[in-house]
């Protein structure tokens, strides 16, 4: 994210458009627990999950909502030519399936990272692939709603002691929180997300990817991964901000049919 009140979660730049890429300066402490941060390896296939990606290389998450088309954060968005993505597999180098990306639709309100909101985008895959989607819920749920975040982002907040993204998905549980624990937020399209885990966190290449309610094989959409929440320079410390997928339905709709 552009600016310290704007760490945008994406990675690699080939795949970005208008979000320059800033990774956190801190340095890890030797306790950093080596997952997204601080999460752990899947515990289940999730065949909506999608790794974005250049040249094989993971830049961002995001999740299947036909089966032709996904939705990810705009940020994570540029010209579609050569973006490739790999749908239903917890491993971001082999399995499940794999799409080309055709079009690019970027929320009119997604201002570059200026700003809060309209940090949503959709993707044409290039045919329709044989996982499951995931539907979107029909709200997120007020503060204190257990949610779960999915990525194979950083895995902790210095790039020097963890310089490779994980193969395998990582996953943790959060929780929505007061929408005042956020900065530089809007709390009509914007989901404040922490954790009870101690110094976890989405972080750089969870960009887009899920946030999402309910249990196993019941799972709803509520969030796409968008940045960090506070003014801390670390990923892992304070709460994150996930844009309110539930809040932008009736455009998803409009964009490519109920």
């Amino acid at each position: 994210m552009p600016g310290a009140a704007r760490r945008t979660l994406s990675l690699v730049g080939g795949i970005l458009a208008g979000a320059a890429l800033v990774l956190p300066g801190s340095v890890a402490t030797a306790d950093t627990r080596p997952f997204i941060i601080g999460g752990h390896d899947a515990t289940e296939q999730y065949s909506f999950m999608v790794s974005l990606q250049q040249g094989g290389q993971h830049g961002c998450g995001g999740s299947l909502i036909r089966p032709d088309w996904v939705v990810t954060a705009a940020h994570c968005v540029g010209a579609p030519d050569g973006m490739t993505a790999r749908i239903g597999s917890t491993d971001r180098t082999g399995g499940g399936s794999e799409a080309k990306v055709t079009q690019a639709i970027v929320h009119p309100d997604y201002n570059g990272g200026a700003g809060p909101g309209g940090d949503i985008a959709l993707l044409k895959l290039d045919h329709a692939v044989e996982q499951k989607p995931i539907a979107i819920a029909p709200d997120p749920g007020a503060a204190g709603t257990a949610t779960r975040i999915i990525g194979w982002g950083m895995t902790c907040d210095d790039e020097q002691q963890c310089p490779e993204l994980p193969v395998t998905l990582q996953e943790l549980d959060t929780e929505l929180v007061d929408d005042a624990r956020c900065t530089n937020f809007d709390g009509g399209t914007e989901l404040c997300t922490d954790s009870d885990t101690p110094d976890a966190m989405g972080c750089f290449g969870d960009s887009g990817g899920p946030q999402v309610v309910g249990r196993p094989g019941e799972w709803q959409l509520i969030g796409a991964t968008s940045r960090d929440g506070d003014d801390d320079p670390k990923c892992a410390t304070g709460p994150g901000i996930w844009t309110d997928v539930t809040a932008y339905t009736d455009w998803i709709d409009q964009q490519i049919g109920g």
